[in-house]
Order: structure tokens, then sequence, then C-alpha cells
């Protein structure tokens, strides 16, 4: 009988060492984005909201906080592997969210909208590693796994 290199009971076994490093890894380049860009939200808070504002998004304030709180609070959450899971699923929408309302690219000058279409895919490739990291989880090194 030949073997393959997946079968059904690969699917359930312990994560080596390797995945969890890779796990950890990839939650510090998710953080590195998310943790800087709520800090520059929070203290440049007037002008996130002027932001939220010019496109036209109703309650600034409310969506400026709510920013903070994903960028900012769930990037060290997902940094640390808190709740990862969780947190992981909230960021994947809020950055989908952020790709619709943000970036449009189909609505955008000529001028912008390459710029505003690799943002948008780069914003559902961020949620596509999320989503990932929600799958299979945050690996060992994490609050999550201790």
């Amino acid at each position: 009988m030949a073997t393959t290199a997946f079968n059904a009971t690969s699917a359930t076994t312990t994560p080596n060492a390797a995945q969890d490093t890779l796990a950890l890894v990839g939650r510090i380049l998710m953080a590195y984005l998310f943790i800087p860009a709520g800090i520059g939200k929070l203290v440049g808070f007037s002008g996130t909201v002027g932001y939220i504002t010019s496109v036209g998004l109703p309650l600034p304030e409310v969506g400026a906080a709510i920013a903070i709180l994903v960028e900012l609070v769930l990037g060290i959450a997902l940094l640390v592997g808190f709740k990862t899971r969780w947190t992981a699923i909230v960021m994947a929408v809020f950055t989908v969210a952020t790709a619709l309302f943000f970036h449009k690219y189909w609505s955008a000058p000529d001028a912008m909208k390459m710029m505003q279409q690799i943002n948008f895919n780069k914003n559902i490739a961020i949620a596509g590693g999320l989503l990932a990291l929600a799958a299979f989880g945050p690996g060992r090194f994490s609050i999550d796994k201790r």
C-alpha cells in the first residue's frame, strides 16, 4: 500500500517545535502591523476621526475607538497568544470591513486605483492569515497553551 504525505491521522498529530515557532513568528508579524497602527490612532485620535468622517461612515468617534480597540488591544492579545482564536476572527472581520470601506479601488480615481487595489488585496490576505491562525491556533508559545 502506498503512503501519502497526508493521511487521516496526520491532521490530529501534536504540532512540533517548528510549527509552534512558526505560529509565534506569524503572530509577531501580524502584531507588528496592528499594534503600531493602533498606537498611531490613539495618539492621533482627532485625525483618525477626521479620516473616518471623510469616507462618510457614521459615528466616527465610535469607529475610531473600535479601530483602536481592535488594532491595539486585540493586537497585543494576538501577540501574546491570549484568546487567540476569537481574537483572530474579530480581527479578520475588522480587516475585511476596513478593506471594503477604506480601500474601494473600484470607485477610486485613476491615479489612486492601483494603490487602493493593492491595499484592498493586502487586507484580504491578512484576513486569510488571521483565519488560518483561528483555525489552527496560536501554537505552544502562547498564553492560551500555558
